[in-house]
């Protein structure tokens, strides 16, 4: 008899156990502390302390100039890394975007020589942005190929490209009226590049968050076998996403020349890390189907509280670059680590 009642009682908890597991709590965490527990509070209190130490080092940082001149160390950078988080989440990654750069800066500075104006200026900007985008588009959507490949060999094209009508020489001599969209000013110290930041910051928020294009990059980004199987049309959005990315890219051409007033082949060299750094930063997983805008916006910040407030100190560039690479390496590294400490003590 003792045996039976310690056999059926053994059997209840084990029912209780399997229900339990299969059981859904009551109540789901409240949004005010999911937002306390995600990596964008995180980032966010990153940034605060950052710009308390900043001001506590330097004298000079709280000046409101020097703030608003702090943002031109991440503004261009930025609205490349909102393309490129769509772009990441879908799955993908371009590293040409400096070297679209590149080239569509060459193209405007030649057209600068034989006196276009600045409309046409910005209009072939955005034109090779676009079609250098298409171009990788066409390859990595159309002939299936490996856009990390893809883009490594269009980088070096593009690029080359440059080299190849400049060689070591500069262009310059541009309208002084093209000059307003890398060094006017919209409002007191509100400079048009930083508005256009956030202005591009909530158009990719409200696309990627609150939109069917944005729920279907997702999806790609979680599963591409499931997405076709869902009629979604996977080759058309990478390529909408390519297009994006050269176009964000040419975008950031026209402020980088219109602020530096000349062209050089070598120009925005770095910026593929540089951005791809705040993706990752910013909360985007490398491997796709994850991330936000407001966590890039939030990551742009931090690159360029950091970067601003190691120039004041006078910490030479090339520190700045090896911080840069092992702020990449880390944020990719720590939640891989963590996922794996966490199965090994959860074992």
């Amino acid at each position: 008899m003792t045996h039976l009642s310690s056999e059926i009682t053994a059997q209840s908890a084990a029912k209780e156990q399997r229900a339990s597991r299969r059981s859904i709590p009551d109540r789901l965490q409240s949004p005010l502390r999911r937002l306390f527990n995600s990596w964008e509070c995180l980032l966010l209190g990153v940034a605060v302390a950052i710009f308390i130490a900043n001001a506590f080092a330097s004298p000079y940082f709280l000046n409101v100039w020097n703030l608003s001149d702090a943002t031109y160390n991440f503004t261009e950078k930025a609205m490349i890394a909102f393309a490129m988080a769509l772009l990441v989440i879908a799955g993908e990654i371009d590293l040409s975007v400096a070297a679209i750069i590149a080239l569509a800066s060459t193209a405007m500075g030649a057209a600068a020589q034989v006196g276009f104006g600045t409309p046409a200026l910005v209009v072939i900007g955005l034109g090779v942005g676009l079609v250098c985008g298409a171009i990788n588009g066409l390859l990595v959507a159309g002939l299936k190929l490996p856009s990390i490949v893809v883009t490594i060999g269009t980088m070096s094209l593009f690029r080359g490209l440059s080299y190849i009508v400049l060689g070591d020489k500069a262009y310059g001599h541009y309208p002084d009226s093209f000059g307003y969209f890398g060094q006017g000013y919209v409002v007191w110290a509100f400079s048009f590049e930083f508005v256009l930041f956030v202005l591009m910051a909530c158009i990719f928020a409200v696309v990627l968050h609150a939109t069917n294009f944005g729920r279907q990059i997702f999806v790609i980004g979680n599963n591409e076998f499931a997405a076709r199987f869902s009629g979604i049309p996977v080759e058309r959005v990478k390529f909408i996403l390519f297009l994006l990315t050269g176009l964000m890219s040419g975008i950031a051409g026209i402020c980088l020349t219109a602020r530096l007033g000349s062209t050089r082949p070598s120009i925005a060299q770095g910026f593929e890390l540089e951005a791809i750094t705040m993706v990752v930063l910013g909360g985007v997983a490398i491997t796709g189907g994850a991330g936000t805008i407001g966590g890039v916006v939030i990551a742009a910040f931090v690159m360029g509280l950091v970067t601003f407030g190691l120039g004041l100190l006078n910490v030479p560039g090339i520190v700045m670059s090896i911080f840069i690479g092992l702020l990449l390496i880390v944020t990719i590294a720590l939640p891989i680590l963590l996922q794996r400490l966490r199965h090994t003590f959860g074992s």
